[in-house]
């Protein structure tokens, strides 16, 4: 990946890569979680541990059968004897969970199943032999003949298996390999000779198994990704004015005749109520949109924003923390934070709250049916009356009186026989 960031917590989507795996075994309803990680990896647990995950160090990378074999301890500490242990990987995210859902239901309690898919070009992956039809083994690239180089079965390295068997199988495997390293993979051969069943369950689309080892892959991911995501909001009603230009990084709620232009971003949990028109190129984190509101072009909604219904937040107009009453609007170049906005109010371009004196932050309370002139700072903490109106650059440091006119403005002066500055000549060049 060429970066400091381990690759695990390179974002998808908003989202570690890791992270996607764990909400994925906690959607399948996992008993028990148990993260590997690395020598050096304390930087995983640190900045995704939770109670529901125990974690495993493995200090030396022997291969994947190594890494499972440091999670039996966690494992077998706190699951039944009779469950089954499912096999994912951190850099592998788009696993869908109704694949694993098959893949589990494939396995039973007493078989291995292992993800396989058939592909045109299997470099670099381990092929699935068969004989009869049955799987007997899997043979990594770098020890396959050329036939076995030939087979297009492949193994995602994604599996069930019987917990107590696993338990069983891990510590008598070897090393005898091109890599000196402890497959995972080899448990088939183990199985097989056990006479336990070995099935496979295949994934619904490529991308599913796909891992990252790259920023060029991970962007790849994150196009997938998201083209999920918008071909499902389609489908469930919303107006895409061009499915390739939306990026939600987080979740997106949307009522019904909802519609978004092109080059928009959602993080967080953002909610758009019925009707709601997004223009182009916003930017909402963690905000919640009243039914028929209009938001954009080039707006920002920062966390803790909640508008109303019929509210219009124009281009240039960032919000953060307040909350905006319906049929209230901010058409132009604004800023409004830790505010708390009635209804019916007119906000004027170039209009600020001053919410922040260095060191703490401070509300700004806007009435009802307030108009608020162009180029007017509000100095919280201060509160602006029902029906009152700002002139225009006015700047508020004390309460507003509701239903008068507050205005703060220098004296208007004209200075007679004033003249605009002429410009000095340079000086010529000789020859």
């Amino acid at each position: 990946m060429h970066s400091d960031l381990p690759k695990v917590l390179h974002p998808l989507a908003g989202k570690a890569l890791l992270g996607h795996v764990i909400d994925t075994a906690r959607e399948l309803g996992a008993g028990n979680i148990c993260v590997v990680y690395g020598h050096g990896g304390e930087q995983v647990r640190e900045s995704l541990d939770a109670p529901d995950l125990s974690w495993a160090r493995q200090e030396l990378q022997l291969g994947t059968g190594h890494a499972v074999l440091q999670a039996m301890p966690a494992i077998a500490a706190s699951t039944p004897s009779e469950s089954s242990t499912l096999v994912l990987y951190g850099d592998v995210p788009l696993t869908r969970v109704a694949t694993l859902k098959r893949l589990i239901a494939a396995a039973g309690k007493d078989s291995l199943a292992l993800l396989t898919a058939h592909v045109d070009n299997p470099q670099g992956y381990g092929r699935i032999v068969r004989s009869e039809g049955l799987v007997t083994r899997i043979v990594e690239e770098k020890d396959a003949d050329d036939a076995e180089k030939a087979i297009r079965e492949i193994n995602t390295g994604i599996l069930v298996a019987p917990t107590a068997a696993l338990a069983h199988w891990l510590p008598g495997l070897g090393n005898h390999n091109a890599q000196g390293e402890y497959y995972l993979t080899d448990i088939v051969a183990l199985a097989v000779a056990d006479g336990m069943p070995v099935v496979t369950a295949h994934p619904a689309a490529a991308w599913e198994t796909e891992g990252v080892n790259s920023k060029l892959q991970l962007a790849a991911l994150e196009r997938v990704h998201q083209r999920n995501v918008a071909e499902a909001l389609m489908e469930a009603g919303v107006t895409l004015a061009d499915p390739a230009r939306i990026d939600v990084r987080g979740e997106l709620v949307c009522g019904r005749d909802v519609t978004i232009d092109v080059n928009c971003v959602f993080e967080g949990r953002v909610v758009l109520g019925d009707g709601v028109r997004i223009k182009a190129n916003c930017v909402l984190e963690d905000a919640v949109v009243g039914a028929g509101s209009i938001v954009g072009p080039f707006a920002r909604l920062r966390p803790g924003t909640g508008l109303g219904s019929d509210v219009h937040i124009g281009n240039f107009v960032e919000v953060k923390n307040s909350s905006i009453a319906d049929h209230s609007k901010a058409n132009h170049l604004a800023y409004l934070g830790d505010a708390t906005i009635g209804s019916r109010v007119n906000v004027g371009a170039g209009t600020i709250t001053c919410n922040y004196d260095g060191a703490n932050k401070f509300r700004t309370v806007i009435e009802d049916d307030v108009f608020i002139g162009s180029d007017t700072q509000l100095v919280a903490p201060v509160t602006v009356g029902r029906g009152a109106t700002l002139g225009a650059g006015t700047t508020l440091t004390r309460d507003a009186p509701p239903e008068q006119l507050t205005v703060s403005r220098a004296k208007q002066v004209a200075v007679p026989g004033w003249k605009r500055p002429a410009k000095i000549p340079k000086p010529q060049k000789k020859d």
